[in-house]
């Protein structure tokens, strides 16, 4: 049974406890429990308006306390959440009653005056006993912070959270929630004096199950495992020209960062959304910038150590590509044979061990609109923010094009992919008059069936293993760039192969 853990803090004032309930904020995700106690007036409300506040990304949103209505809903960008107050129930069958016993799955409960029925709650949560501090001024607080179960370890995280800021001189930096994405990491801007940076929330990634060759998923497809790769990449792609957050404070065991804010000068414009031409253009030709290059293997990461890209293998391409008839095909009703399975298994290796004598450079593998800013200040490639690499592995130069000119979330337009192709094409052949236009074609459309296959699992298992049913409606726009891909007489077994056995997403 894990030991709970307990941390002390002193909050001098409301704002204090906002930049608490903030960093808090940065550690939890659905499922979880925090709940808050003390006296009356002890700041309980307080308390939970300011995380509320902060997860709204509005300063002004009305968070009334639920005394009387004992439930207030709250449907909020990351997650949806409940602010309960149980000070009139009388008894723990009544949560029952309100929807809180037992509590409902996928969101994150603030509950008030716990003690009104202990015996309701989970063992999995996290307390704050809240106390005034009248000797420290009138505003003045104490929160006595416990985690019990596996909110130990959150506890225990937000400490060393709390250790970070302070050594860094941001503890009493505003708050800022910026969307996350779907990984673990979660990020906020601190805000001070008019100036803007960048707390990434990266903690190490947790070992999954080992079902390929005794390796979990994301050690198989090389997934970063903790902030590392992030600062060593940053470093890399800065000293070759391109723009990648600085890092002014690393805690690299922890996994906190602190970087330079890009801003959210952005790709994309209009409802739906569609590519700003000339940033597309820019990002293709950073790409083939540093395609050009002769680039490392090897990074420095600091004084005294390295890191080591991992190569984009055949084995971890085809556990990535194992996602679709493992997660997506089972949604459409279809369950393939061993005999079906082993055909695909067969066909793609077939199909991946002919371009692995195909020259290989860095892929940051989503080089895509979510993860690109524009720094209009700036000048050429370095115009291209670029803010998601962790992951990067050395592999085809044309998977990153695949991932920009065939964004996952926005509709580019066909003439458009096919515009800027030919740009990237004739950006590398300027450069180098032996570079072969027809084999990066087909590896482009190999890259694309690769990329866009694991993307329907993934999205798929995106919302039924972790409860994200948004990303579904990105499989269509996925089914027709495979569409494209698949349409290059290099796939022509492939394409064949898909038109009998994988039926298309629902609309």
């Amino acid at each position: 049974m894990t030991e709970p853990t307990t941390l002390s803090v002193a909050l001098s004032n409301e704002t204090a406890t906002a930049h608490l309930m903030a960093n808090l904020a940065l550690l939890i995700g659905p499922g979880d429990l925090i709940t808050l106690s003390g006296d009356l007036g002890a700041g309980k409300t307080a308390a939970a308006r300011a995380m509320i506040r902060y997860l709204a990304g509005d300063d002004e949103l009305e968070v009334p306390s639920p005394t009387f209505t004992l439930v207030q809903a709250y449907e909020l960008p990351p997650y949806p959440l409940l602010h309960a107050d149980l000070y009139r129930v009388n008894d723990p069958i009544e949560l029952e009653e309100i929807g809180l016993s037992p509590l409902p799955e996928g969101i994150v409960a603030l509950i008030e005056w716990p003690e009104r029925a202990p015996s309701a709650l989970p063992s999995d949560r996290i307390d704050i006993a809240l106390t005034h501090r009248p000797a420290l001024g009138s505003t003045a607080r104490a929160a006595e912070i416990t985690g019990y179960g596996k909110a130990a370890a959150q506890v225990a995280r937000l400490q060393a959270l709390l250790h970070f800021l302070e050594a860094a001189g941001y503890a009493d930096a505003k708050r800022q929630r910026m969307t996350g994405d779907a990984s673990t990491r979660s990020y906020a801007r601190l805000l001070r004096d008019d100036n803007a940076v960048v707390l990434m929330n990266s903690p190490r990634r947790p070992d999954g199950p080992p079902i390929y060759d005794g390796k979990s998923y994301s050690a198989a497809v090389h997934l970063a495992e903790d902030v590392k790769p992030f600062v060593a990449i940053a470093q890399g792609l800065r000293e070759r020209g391109l723009s990648a957050p600085a890092i002014h404070h690393a805690d690299l065991d922890a996994g906190f960062l602190i970087t330079e804010d890009f801003g959210s000068a952005g790709f994309i414009e209009g409802e739906p959304p569609r590519p700003i031409t000339d940033r597309y253009e820019a990002a293709t030709e950073a790409l083939a910038a540093l395609h050009r290059k002769a680039l490392p293997e090897i990074l420095p990461l600091s004084s005294q150590l390295t890191y080591t890209i991992p190569t984009f293998d055949t084995d971890a391409m085809l556990v990535e590509l194992g996602l679709m008839p493992e997660w997506y095909l089972p949604d459409r009703g279809v369950a393939l044979s061993s005999d079906k399975r082993a055909e695909f298994t067969a066909m793609w290796r077939d199909l991946l061990s002919n371009a692995g004598s195909a020259p290989t450079t860095w892929v940051l593998r989503d080089f895509h609109s979510p993860n690109l800013i524009w720094l209009s200040e700036r000048q050429g490639i370095a115009r291209v923010g670029i803010i998601d690499f962790q992951d990067a592995v050395l592999g085809p130069a044309s998977y990153d094009l695949v991932s920009l000119l065939q964004d996952a979330r926005i509709d580019v337009p066909e003439q458009l992919e096919l515009s800027l192709l030919t740009r990237y094409i004739k950006a590398r052949r300027a450069s180098d008059e032996t570079f072969d236009a027809a084999g990066f074609a087909e590896l482009y459309a190999l890259m694309s069936a690769q990329r866009n296959t694991r993307l329907l699992g993934t999205f798929a298992r995106l919302n039924r293993r972790d409860g994200k049913p948004q990303y579904l409606r990105h499989q269509p726009r996925i089914w027709t760039y495979l569409s494209r891909s698949l349409a290059h007489q290099s796939l022509e077994r492939l394409r064949d192969w898909y038109a009998i056995n994988v039926p298309p997403p629902q609309a």
